[in-house]
C-alpha cells in the first residue's frame, strides 16, 4: 500500500490567479493615470511660468546665492540694452549696478540666504554698458531647487517716478532756500539800504550833493546802498535760476564742447587781465562732442571760473582742461588761489554752507554758486569733487556722461 506525502501542494485556483492580475492592473492603470495628470499638471504649470517669464513686461531673473545670474527673460535684456540673454548669463548682478549702490544687493543677498526671509523688495540702481542707468524696483522672492535655495527676482523700471521725487524733493529744497533766503541773508543788505535812507531823510542836505556840508559822507552812504542793492540782486538772482532748474527741461543738443569752452571762457579774459590773474584753456587735438544743455553747462563754467578769479591773487593762474577719461568727458578747472581749507571741504556743496566766504577783491558769495554747480551737473548725470590744500590752489573735476 502507498505511503501518504508528507506535504500538500496548494490547489492551483486560475480564476483566482486572473482576478488578481486583472485587479493589480487596474491599479497599475490608476497609478499611472494619476502619474500623467500630474505631468500634464506640470508642463502646464511650466508652460504658464514660461508664458509670463518670457512675456511679461517687467524684468525678471533667477540668481544663486552668489548673485550668479541662471535665467533671464527679455524685458530685462531690453532695460539693460543688451544683444541677448547670453550677456548676463553666469554673470554676477553687481556688474550690472551702479557703484553708488553694490551695498542693495549684498543686503538682498543677506536677507534671503542668511536671514532665510520668503521675500525681500528694496529700490536701486543699475547700469547700462553705455553707462547710462536707471532705477527699479527690486522684489526677490526665496525658493528650493534640488535641494538648493534659488532667489526669483522682478525688476520694474521705476525711474520716471524716481524723477518725479526727485523733481518734488528740488522745489521743496528750493522753497526752503527762499525762506532761508528771506529770513536770513536778504536781512541784511535790506537793512543796510533802511538805516541808509532813514539817515538821509533826517538829514536833507545830504541828498544836495553839490551844497552837502559831507560830500565824502553822500558817496559813503551811495557806495553802501549800491553794495547791497547788488548782494541782494545776486541772492535773488541764483534763487530765481535755481528753481528755473526744475520749471524748465531744456532739450540736451549734440555740442562741440572745444568751441564752446572757447567761446564761454572770452567772456572772462577781461576780467583775469584786470586781476593780473593768466587764464589758459587746453583742449584735446580732435574736438569732443557731447549732449548737454548749453546754458546750464555755461552756469557750470561762469560759477567755477567767477571761484577761481575770485580766490587767486595777482600773478596766479587759472586753467580750464577738457579730457576724455575712462569713456567719459571729463573737465577740470584749476586755480593758484587761497585753497580750501580740510575743514570746510565737505561743506563747499551746501547750500549757504560753512564754506562761503568773501573773495580777495571785495566780490561778495551768496552761497548758493557751487549748490547750483552740484545740481546742474547731476541733471547731466555727472559727478563733481574737488581737491584743495591752502594756499596751494584748488582743482575741480566734473565727469559728464
Amino acid at each position: 500500500m502507498a505511503s501518504a506525502p508528507c506535504s500538500l501542494s496548494p490547489a492551483h485556483d486560475p480564476e483566482a490567479e486572473l482576478r488578481a492580475l486583472r485587479e493589480e492592473n487596474a491599479r497599475l492603470r490608476e497609478v499611472a493615470a494619476r502619474q500623467q495628470s500630474l505631468d500634464a499638471e506640470y508642463q502646464l504649470s511650466q508652460a504658464r511660468f514660461r508664458t509670463v517669464f518670457e512675456n511679461s513686461p517687467l524684468g525678471h531673473k533667477i540668481i544663486a546665492p552668489d548673485l550668479t545670474i541662471l535665467q533671464v527673460n527679455p524685458a530685462l535684456v531690453e532695460m539693460l540694452d543688451l544683444a541677448g540673454p547670453d550677456d548676463l548669463v553666469g554673470k554676477r548682478i553687481l556688474e550690472f549696478a551702479h557703484p553708488d549702490h553694490n551695498a542693495d544687493w549684498h543686503e538682498l543677498q543677506t536677507r534671503l540666504w542668511a536671514h532665510k526671509l520668503r521675500s525681500f523688495s528694496l529700490e536701486t540702481c543699475l547700469r547700462r554698458p553705455d553707462g547710462s542707468s536707471f532705477w527699479c524696483q527690486v522684489t526677490a522672492v526665496l525658493f528650493q531647487d534640488n535641494g538648493g535655495d534659488l532667489g526669483y527676482t522682478t525688476l520694474e523700471d521705476i525711474s520716471d517716478r524716481k524723477k518725479l521725487e526727485i523733481s518734488h524733493k528740488r522745489l521743496y529744497d528750493a522753497q526752503e532756500t527762499v525762506l532761508h533766503l528771506i529770513a536770513h541773508d536778504l536781512r541784511s543788505p535790506v537793512a543796510h539800504i533802511q538805516m541808509v535812507m532813514e539817515l538821509l531823510r533826517r538829514d536833507e542836505e545830504l541828498l544836495a550833493l553839490r551844497s552837502a556840508s559831507n560830500p565824502e559822507g553822500v558817496a559813503t552812504f551811495l557806495n553802501l546802498i549800491g553794495h547791497s542793492c547788488g548782494q541782494a540782486h545776486a541772492l535773488l538772482n541764483d534763487v530765481l535760476y535755481l528753481g528755473q532748474l526744475e520749471s524748465t527741461r531744456q532739450e540736451k543738443h549734440h555740442t562741440n564742447l572745444n568751441a564752446f569752452l572757447d567761446e564761454r571762457l572770452a567772456t572772462f579774459r577781461l576780467a583775469a587781465q584786470e586781476r593780473g590773474i593768466e587764464l589758459v584753456l587746453t583742449l584735446p587735438p580732435q574736438a569732443e562732442h557731447a549732449d548737454i544743455h548749453p546754458d546750464k553747462l555755461g552756469r557750470i563754467l561762469d560759477n567755477l571760473l567767477s571761484n577761481a578769479l575770485k580766490f587767486t591773487p595777482s600773478g596766479g593762474r587759472v586753467s580750464v582742461r577738457l579730457e576724455k577719461h575712462a569713456g567719459h568727458i571729463r573737465l577740470i578747472v584749476h586755480d593758484t588761489g587761497l585753497g580750501i581749507p580740510e575743514a570746510l571741504q565737505p561743506h563747499v556743496f551746501d547750500k549757504f554752507g560753512a564754506a562761503q566766504r568773501p573773495g580777495l577783491y571785495g566780490d561778495t558769495t551768496t552761497g548758493l554758486g557751487l549748490f547750483i554747480t552740484k545740481q546742474i551737473v547731476e541733471l547731466h548725470e555727472g559727478r563733481i569733487w574737488l581737491e584743495s590744500r591752502e594756499n596751494k590752489g584748488t582743482t575741480f573735476f566734473i565727469d559728464l556722461s
